[in-house]
């Protein structure tokens, strides 16, 4: 399959594996990328030694296109930029932040540069900074997400009005068919964050990855505004912020409840109580842990069947 993604990227599939804290390490990243999607290693939880040798162990692991994502609000964002330029990555996503900061720099480098975005205001703005692409991740995603809570179908359609660069669609993607339906509301290919984080190749802990196979719909939900909007799957630490909502909590009292850690600890280590766990509300629809190259081929597979399906509409 070629279009414009899969030709800006040189991958096979336009499928591209979101870049997510404590799951998207280098052996995540390398099997999505030999299978012929687009791997990301997710360095907001690496230290930046940690993602230089992330990065080493990925160009070992695979010859094909892989990228990093950055989300700009972490510290020591320009020792990890600096990486990113040293060892040679020549694909990078950022997010959570202005696109102006870093497009630039990465464009001088001949690196391309793919912002994420969750309304049509801030796609326009990451396209007049210069970037390649954009993502534009709908309220339906987990991880950290838009404030304005417009849903994939609605955000997919209304971004593509309004930019002439490549768009990839993000947010309850997990099969085939949800890939075909926001390409066909005008995407060019989808990134899937959730899907991965119940791999056999995701660095997130084991009992994270069961808590999401187990997940119903309405076990997720959107929360921690007041800091940087957040989709939860409801635990002991979920609780606990809902009732500090209720007492009316001020945004220093909810970072004092947040902590320091608390995604590592969930998704990370395991703690399923006290951790933050962040996933999409898709996870409803996930069944099962595979290996990522087995979901880019299923996923492939079922695009195609709901292909032919949609044209004898």
């Amino acid at each position: 399959m070629e279009n414009r993604i899969t030709t800006l990227f040189k991958i096979k599939h336009p499928i591209i594996q979101g870049g997510m804290v404590w799951t998207s390490g280098w052996r995540l990243a390398s099997a999505v990328s030999n299978a012929g999607g687009l791997g990301v290693i997710g360095a907001g939880s690496m230290y930046p030694e940690v993602l230089r040798e992330h990065i080493q162990k990925c160009q070992k692991a695979t010859q094909k296109p892989f990228g990093v994502n950055v989300p700009m609000l972490y510290p020591d964002i320009d020792k990890l930029m600096t990486i990113i330029v040293e060892e040679g990555v020549k694909i990078v996503f950022t997010s959570a932040g202005n696109p102006k900061t870093w497009t630039s720099f990465f464009k001088e480098q001949g690196i391309i540069v793919v912002h994420v975005v969750s309304s049509v205001k801030f796609a326009l703005k990451a396209q007049n900074a210069g970037v390649d692409a954009i993502v534009a991740e709908g309220f339906e995603a987990g991880g950290h997400n838009g404030r304005d809570e417009t849903t994939t179908l609605t955000l997919i359609p209304s971004v593509k009005e309004k930019i002439t660069i490549p768009l990839i669609a993000a947010g309850g993607i997990a099969s085939g068919r949800s890939m075909l339906a926001t390409m066909i509301l005008g995407a060019d290919g989808v990134q899937v964050g959730s899907r991965f984080v119940a791999s056999i190749e995701a660095s997130s802990h084991e009992l994270f990855k069961q808590k999401v196979v187990e997940a119903k719909e309405g076990d997720t939900h959107l929360t921690l505004k007041e800091l940087a909007p957040v989709r939860l799957i409801k635990n002991k630490f979920y609780s606990e912020v809902q009732e500090a909502y209720a007492n009316g909590v001020s945004a220093e009292e909810l970072k004092t409840l947040l902590g320091r850690g608390r995604a590592k600890q969930g998704m990370f280590e395991g703690n399923m109580e006290e951790g933050e766990l962040e996933i999409g509300q898709v996870s409803a629809l996930i069944h099962d842990i595979k290996p990522a190259a087995q979901i880019v081929e299923d996923m492939m597979q079922e695009f195609h069947e709901a292909k032919k399906e949609v044209s004898n509409f």
